[in-house]
């Protein structure tokens, strides 16, 4: 599960989540190094006339290094190998760089029994856009038959900012075996990272 931290009031972006760090510390995780997600956007050329350009969204995860997540908007999505950002530059008479529009997610991994915690800043042109939390129970694959074990761990530490079970899930195919993946996890990211870059920053350009 991911999702968006607010800021807390009256404290700066770092000061929340070193605030989460605390938390975290204190119920007994254990700090298990870094983490990054990151995601370039490409606008689809040579459209038929009219039509909207269509955007691809090409990202990576610290998480699976030898795999690139490349996304379209509204679907379909492919995983393929790391170097796919090389054959992104070989087609750039189809796909364009939108320059300005990469988005990083850089942060702490934390180890809580079977849990993995993910506390991450999230920017865009260096400018600090909000913070994510990422939550993964690892016995389980099965998003449905976890949630509510999940949500209630990630009340010690959230509180009230606990999300509901994300879209991704709730459209998985009810009482068959549709496990959670990769491609689910970089789907939230997209989503939360879509929804901070329309935020506006007092005191910055960046839209």
């Amino acid at each position: 599960c991911v999702c968006q931290v607010p800021v807390a009031e009256g404290k700066s972006v770092q000061q929340t989540v070193d605030l989460l760090h605390k938390k975290l510390e204190q119920m007994g995780a254990v700090k298990q190094g870094s983490f990054c997600v990151d995601c370039e956007t490409y606008h689809a050329t040579g459209n038929v006339s009219g039509q909207p350009s269509k955007l691809l969204y090409v990202m990576h995860n610290s998480e699976t290094p030898l795999s690139c997540m490349a996304l379209f908007e509204g679907g379909p999505c492919l995983v393929a190998d790391g170097n796919f950002d090389v054959l992104m530059v070989k087609l750039k008479s189809h796909f364009q760089n939108a320059k300005g529009h990469k988005v990083e997610c850089r942060g702490s991994r934390y180890r809580y029994c079977d849990f993995l915690i993910k506390v991450g800043t999230v920017t865009m042109s260096s400018s600090a856009r909000g913070i994510s939390v990422e939550v993964e129970y690892c016995p389980c694959v099965v998003p449905g038959d976890c949630w509510n074990l999940m949500k209630e761990f990630m009340q010690c530490f959230l509180s009230t900012s606990v999300p509901e079970l994300p879209s991704v899930f709730a459209a998985k195919p009810e009482g068959l075996f549709a496990p959670a993946d990769c491609v689910d996890t970089m789907t939230q990211y997209l989503e939360l990272f879509n929804k901070l870059r329309k935020l506006q920053i007092p005191g910055s350009n960046v839209r």
